[in-house]
């Protein structure tokens, strides 16, 4: 458990003497999402990740917080001083986060269908309406199924589900404490390192837009768009992604 103000975050490191990857999970899943690819990982590289505040294993937050701040406290707690950071959808965002804020410390990006703070996502004013009428009824159950219409548009998976059955119970205190985040899309072109930025062609259509926008603007960006794959590219396709991100850290400078 790394202290962060108040709170504690859970975390795990890998430990040898590899490069140093910082893992960033998304807000419909927590650090578990990584499973299927840490083995192959950890055996190329120092991997570290952790649950946000709140998700799976980390405790709910007391207090004000950001995800940029916690994931300055998880890099430092393990004595961290520069990474390579891959990050996917709301991690995808603190990913893109700490290398604008803080571009000493990150040494490549790869961003898996990230969330990116700034961006104007357009609004489903009826989609909207269906979770609005699931909360107002009580309706867990189908607070899932429609987060999983959204977001686990390549089919049912019993991991998939728990993972977003999990998520769903860290969002009320998400809400009460998590701060939002600096927007970076207008800064996007600020970027210096080796970007690589994965898409499924499953995902939702906006998220889908935003991703494309933002490799526009991420100077010499590798744009890859991954078929038959959803919000859970780590789950969907572990191996595409595993060597995505191994081949990205191979490529990346050290300094």
């Amino acid at each position: 458990m790394v202290p962060a103000g108040s709170d504690k975050i859970w975390a795990e490191d890998s430990g040898g003497e590899g490069p140093a990857l910082l893992l960033l999970h998304e807000g419909v899943a927590d650090a578990r999402m990584w499973d299927p690819i840490w083995p192959a990982l950890t055996a190329a590289c120092r991997a570290i990740r952790y649950d946000v505040r709140g998700y799976d294993r980390s405790p709910e937050a007391t207090e004000n917080y950001t995800l940029l701040g916690d994931a300055l406290t998880v890099l430092d707690h393990f004595g961290i001083a520069k990474a390579h950071v891959a990050g996917c959808s709301m991690g995808g965002g603190t990913a893109i986060e700490l290398a604008v804020a803080h571009p000493g410390r990150v040494r490549s990006l790869v961003l898996l269908c990230p969330g990116i703070p700034g961006y104007a996502y357009p609004e489903d004013a009826a989609l909207e309406a269906r979770f609005d009428e699931a909360a107002a009824a009580g309706d867990t159950e189908g607070l899932v199924r429609l987060s999983l219409e959204q977001w686990g548009r390549s089919g049912d998976d019993p991991q998939v589900t728990e993972l977003m059955r999990s998520a769903m119970r860290a969002w009320e205190n998400e809400e009460r404490f998590q701060q939002r985040g600096e927007p970076v899309f207008e800064r996007l072109c600020e970027l210096r390192i080796p970007v690589v930025l994965l898409v499924g062609d499953r995902d939702d259509p906006g998220l889908i837009a935003s991703n494309e926008a933002a490799a526009e603007r991420i100077p010499g960006c590798e744009f890859i768009r991954i078929a038959g794959v959803d919000h859970y590219p780590t789950m969907r396709a572990p191996q595409l992604v595993t060597e995505a991100i191994l081949h990205h850290l191979s490529g990346s400078p050290d300094e």
